[in-house]
């Protein structure tokens, strides 16, 4: 079955990988070829016109003895520089009339070139191709001052040698950069997708087995492919956190529900035996009590989860902090007293914030609600609010039990209850939910305690509207 699974996931793996390589190789040997092309093409050209400058300055030079010493003049300088091997070897006519040849000279070898064919018109380069085809004898042509014509002309044999021993090279060279394209071709491949091959045989392994402890090999080399194995990393240790959590919220939940839940039937089956109307309508009065909790923890739920996934609507406006406070604090100013817990409040007059006016009532209520719960008889909460900056600071602290270090990194989990104990009545969700409005509004929240002592929630809020507030969400 391992050999099954494996195998459709290898096969698209080395389809890709020879892709891969035969784009490197193309890329690589058309390239290279266009370079060599490129070279050999500039090479016969600087020839061509190597030896069209050796001919024309020849012509000029021939043309300047024969207007100073007239044809004899010509002739020595032509039998001088054959003999003395100064000028490559060379074809020179000298043309009277048209057609009357005065003047010949050419080296031996070249004689299956038809010179006869040369039109002596004038025009400035003729050329006569061998019998043979493989070379060209190119000849240019001057008028002297007297009406004769003096050509000078050169074979392209020499060059076209030449040029047949490059393309000789060339074809080598060619040979060499095909081989050596496949094969880096296929070591780059390799190299590139060994990182990902890993990574498929992590990710197999997980759908595999189930377990996402596996983690994909980090190379450290700063590069995509390290990136991506250190996002896929990150990804798994969000799923491990979030599967643990998820085990440890159903507990929750299971504990949480089971008892209301379990009063429903309860007070459900002794309805449904008493015939006393008063005890029926009492066991309907509990039935909707601890209806009303359940659905509460769901909405919370549905707020939480909205919230954190970007779609909790916000109405952001300009909101003063004063008086969100001041409706909190009389909300619960009656269950402080009746507890004798002092609420206390210190807030920078004028202070306004860009927010949802009902959300920031529902952060703070649940601060106040979790400080003065936790704050024993005879203590004291106290709400402060100002400006830091770009932002406004609101603070909630409590003189009451304070949070355990162990504590203290897992409040704001959903469903998590730091009293284990289930002392004070509450759902578990109050911070969670906190967290969640606070970072939709693209603020911050954080907590810090003294076991026995107390304990300070700090909210940081942006005192001004930001671009796509209402619709984003930083995720933790």
């Amino acid at each position: 079955m391992v050999d099954a699974a494996q195998g459709p996931s290898d096969e698209p793996s080395g389809r890709f990988g020879l892709r891969l390589a035969l784009w490197y190789a193309a890329v690589f040997v058309i390239t290279s070829l266009a370079i060599v092309l490129l070279t050999y093409r500039l090479l016969a050209s600087s020839l061509e016109e190597r030896d069209r400058q050796i001919v024309i300055s020849t012509l000029g030079e021939y043309s300047q003895r024969y207007a100073a010493g007239g044809l004899r003049s010509l002739a020595q300088a032509v039998e001088i520089d054959q003999r003395s091997g100064r000028q490559e070897r060379l074809f020179v006519r000298v043309v009277r009339g048209g057609s009357e040849t005065v003047f010949f000279s050419m080296p031996p070898a070249w004689s299956d070139f038809d010179v006869n064919r040369l039109q002596a018109s004038g025009d400035l380069w003729e050329q006569v191709l061998s019998e043979s085809g493989e070379a060209r004898l190119e000849v240019a042509t001057a008028a002297l001052a007297d009406g004769t014509l003096l050509q000078v002309g050169k074979s392209s044999e020499n060059r076209e040698g030449l040029l047949a021993r490059f393309r000789t090279v060339l074809a080598i060279v060619g040979m060499v950069i095909v081989a050596v394209g496949l094969a880096g071709g296929a070591i780059v491949t390799r190299s590139t997708l060994q990182p990902i091959r890993r990574l498929i045989s992590v990710v197999r392994d997980i759908i595999r087995t189930g377990k996402t402890d596996a983690r994909v090999p980090v190379r450290h080399e700063r590069d995509a492919i390290d990136e991506l194995s250190a996002l896929v990393n990150e990804m798994l240790d969000r799923i491990t956190t979030l599967i643990r959590g998820m085990g440890d919220a159903l507990d929750n939940v299971a504990h949480d529900l089971k008892t209301p839940m379990t009063r429903l039937r309860g007070v459900a089956e002794r309805a449904l035996q008493s015939d006393d109307p008063n005890t029926q309508r009492e066991a309907l009065v509990t039935c909707l009590d601890e209806s009303e909790r359940i659905l509460a923890m769901l909405d919370t739920l549905m707020d939480i989860s909205e919230a954190e996934t970007g779609t909790m609507r916000l109405d952001p406006r300009q909101v003063d902090v004063e008086t969100v406070v001041q409706e909190v604090i009389d909300l619960y100013e009656e269950t402080a007293e009746d507890k004798h817990v002092e609420l206390t409040t210190e807030i920078t007059p004028g202070v306004v914030v860009v927010a949802d006016p009902r959300r920031l009532r529902q952060v703070l209520a649940n601060l106040v609600d979790n400080a003065v719960k936790y704050t024993p008889s005879g203590g004291r909460v106290a709400v402060r609010a100002g400006r830091d900056g770009a932002d406004v600071v609101i603070d909630v602290t409590d003189t009451g039990i304070g949070i355990a270090a162990h504590d203290l990194p897992r409040i704001w989990e959903r469903l998590y209850r730091g009293d284990q104990s289930r002392a004070e009545r509450g759902l578990g969700l109050g911070l969670s939910l906190v967290r969640a409005i606070v970072l939709a509004h693209r603020g911050t929240v954080h907590a810090t305690a003294d076991p026995g002592r107390g304990s300070t929630f700090t909210v940081r809020l942006p005192a001004e509207r930001q671009s796509s507030q209402s619709a984003s969400i930083t995720r933790m």
